[in-house]
């Protein structure tokens, strides 16, 4: 029979007149459970017997059946047909690398969150507040998972706070820049360089991109789909070390305008380029998808380097196409829609410290609007 009791105690620190709290303690199988309510004891009474209810009807499993290890796999090969293959991978990693080592022979049940706490400190003090962040969101999901399955009651992370993110700088080439970096590129990696300078296009979607997505008679490209580069694990029985999958979000595919200099670097790629069983614009000489790390490190990296540039990521060329857009006075919204953001907050958020800030005459302008009417109205009645 489930058994349980409501607990009433002081508060150290009395706050707007309550000086006591009112909390519940029951038992799941041997393992005893505390969850503070509030300093309302008929709240306590109820959500006790909300408990006990769901205990007595087999609703939680007895902590001692499933370890971190067997829970983990069952939350992630539910994972698999739900994210991206990027996802999937980034997921299993993390789980790999920061969370078995730590959890991997402990009950799910007993995990509390001064344990997930501590972790997540300690792969702080080794690691970037994102990598932490990203194994705190996994842990997250997990244990939300465990809860709707009744394995637990309360999630011992949903209390822990993401670490702050510190500001980073964006980089990005300025004109004089990209002219270098074009310069000192070989064909066809020159075109493409130019296309993601002036797209803003990810990896991902220029390695996917196939003629067909371009329109020459409205001067547009159309993002229909991305490039996945599997990993040896990924592979499998797939004869090949690749595959096409849906870009990163809905709004991504998009149709991004296509400069005439574009355009004109496109026709002449097309009349030089290798035939290509998939209609790729860009391939190796089997006229398969190009890979996209031997890509960045004996292509890009290498034109930078005789280019005297710094090095950058190639993504940095998405940012170089946005900083362009800002400085031609481009509207945030149409930049929203060339990039793929889900939101315009997504562009303001990365991009909002590019875009400038002009205040000159605004009161002037505010009084004009207003007492520019006010001066007519005046010259009319009298």
């Amino acid at each position: 029979m489930a058994r349980g009791s409501v607990v009433k105690r002081a508060l150290k620190f009395p706050k707007n007149g309550i000086t006591h709290t009112y909390s519940i303690v029951y038992y799941i199988g041997k393992k005893q459970k505390w969850e503070t309510v509030g300093p309302s004891k008929k709240d306590a009474e109820r959500l006790l017997a909300e408990r006990l209810s769901e205990i007595s009807r087999g609703a939680y499993f007895s902590p001692s059946e499933v370890s971190f290890s067997e829970f983990s796999s069952k939350w992630i090969e539910a994972k698999q047909l739900r994210v991206k293959p990027s996802t999937y991978r980034g997921y299993k990693g993390d789980i790999k690398n920061h969370l078995l080592p730590s959890f991997r022979n402990d009950l799910i049940a007993n995990i509390t969150r001064e344990r997930a706490e501590d972790l997540l400190n300690k792969i702080r003090r080794k690691r970037s507040a994102d990598t932490a962040n990203n194994v705190r969101l996994i842990l997250l999901m997990i244990f939300n998972y465990a809860k709707s399955l009744r394995y637990i009651v309360f999630n011992p992370v949903e209390e822990i706070k993401p670490f702050p993110l510190s500001h980073k700088e964006m980089d990005f080439l300025n004109p004089e820049e990209i002219g270098q970096l074009l310069k000192h590129s070989q064909e066809p990696f020159k075109t493409m360089f130019l296309l993601a300078v002036l797209t803003g296009m990810r990896r991902g979607e220029i390695l996917g991109l196939q003629w067909g997505d371009i329109d020459w008679n409205s001067n547009t490209i159309f993002v229909r789909r991305s490039l996945y580069w599997l990993t040896n694990s990924e592979r499998e029985d797939s004869k090949t070390r690749w595959q096409f999958i849906e870009p990163k979000s809905k709004r991504s595919k998009r149709a991004i305008v296509m400069s005439p200099k574009l355009k004109e670097a496109l026709e002449i790629h097309r009349i030089t380029a290798v035939e290509s069983p998939y209609e790729l614009v860009f391939c190796n000489k089997e006229g398969n998808p190009v890979d996209p790390d031997n890509m960045v490190k004996r292509d890009f990296e290498q034109s930078l380097r005789f280019a005297g540039l710094r090095k950058i990521r190639f993504h940095d060329l998405r940012h170089t196409y946005c900083s362009l857009l800002i400085s031609q006075g481009e509207n945030s919204k149409f930049i929203q829609n060339q990039l793929g953001h889900a939101s315009i907050q997504t562009t303001f958020d990365r991009y909002g410290h590019l875009m400038p800030i002009n205040q000159h005459g605004v009161g002037s302008k505010l009084d004009g609007q207003i007492f520019k009417q006010e001066r007519v109205e005046v010259l009319i009645t009298s």
